[in-house]
């Protein structure tokens, strides 16, 4: 099969053309010069240069690679996750602008089946609950927040709309090799100097998921039923719960605690947001039709 992944040098990008190409499949890479198309051509990976913002870039490079599947999993993140909100408006940028490009394209040059990477931890669902797929992206969500769960939810409704095989896979926060979150991962670094934090009860409730769990649901996706996943793991926990535990597991001192009008007023409204709002996921679509079988959370018992 002909698969075609835009982002294809990031964290999920590179081990899912990995993955792929070990599964003997043709694999394109879609990346912008630099260090990126030597580390896709060693996996064994075709190399095509476009920037997502340009339309037509972007149809010539789909087209020149005739794909039987599209993957995106474009992304701007900061190398530093205090940055995260900072990034943010690039980050919805892309999704809106570069994602169009590429559905678009997909759609008028006649590819099978088109797969999105979107949030499982924006989700709407009851206090005290899981979401599950039928769950829609939390619209009045504060700040940059707000801005990129009304962009993914439309775009994931434009690829469920579609013609084409469409797949949304809403992955948890990642962890693993190349995340943020490992014992030699940036969040580690800052709880052993003494920067992590919780906010007010810390009862927002996170879904992680392994970075490799979450290529394996990628790669099952490609010829899977189409519709909406949620990629996590089954251990949805409160920030009071599991960040605690990380810090032990990384070796670092306990978090601080931070009341969220103090929070409001030196981090803003989107931090609150994190640590006091968010939903956990839950995965029985994932395991029934992707085989999706996660591993524990490391860090859940240290």
């Amino acid at each position: 099969m002909k698969i075609f992944i835009a982002g294809a040098t990031g964290a999920v990008g590179l081990p899912l053309v990995r993955a792929l190409a070990t599964l003997g499949h043709q694999v394109t890479g879609m990346t912008r010069p630099g260090q990126g198309p030597d580390r896709l051509r060693e996996l064994g990976a075709k190399v095509s240069f476009a920037d997502a913002f340009d339309r037509e870039a972007v149809h010539r490079a789909i087209e020149a690679s005739a794909p039987d599947v599209v993957i995106d999993q474009l992304t701007w993140l900061p190398a530093n996750p205090a940055d995260i909100i900072k990034a943010m408006p690039n980050d919805t940028r892309l999704h809106r602008e570069g994602g169009a490009n590429l559905l678009d394209a997909a759609e008028n040059l006649g590819v099978r089946r088109y797969i999105m990477q979107s949030r499982g931890f924006y989700l709407e669902a009851p206090a005290g609950a899981l979401a599950d797929e039928t769950a829609r992206l939390r619209y009045d969500a504060p700040g940059e927040i707000g801005e990129s769960t009304r962009t993914i939810g439309a775009y994931e409704d434009r690829v469920l709309a579609s013609p084409l095989d469409g797949v949304v896979l809403r992955y948890g926060f990642f962890y693993g090799p190349g995340t943020w979150y490992r014992p030699d991962g940036a969040i580690a670094d800052q709880a052993r100097k003494g920067e992590s934090a919780i906010v007010g009860d810390g009862n927002g409730v996170w879904s992680f998921v392994h970075i490799d769990d979450a290529i394996a649901a990628t790669v099952a996706s490609v010829t899977a039923e189409p519709g909406t996943y949620n990629v996590v793991d089954d251990d949805p926990l409160p920030v009071a719960e599991w960040l605690p535990a990380f810090t032990r597991w990384v070796d670092a001192p306990e978090p601080q605690r931070v009341s969220a009008e103090d929070a409001l007023k030196t981090a803003g409204e989107e931090a609150v947001y994190y640590h006091t709002r968010l939903t956990g996921a839950s995965n029985g679509r994932a395991m029934a039709d992707l085989g999706f079988a996660p591993r524990p959370l490391p860090w859940k018992d240290a």
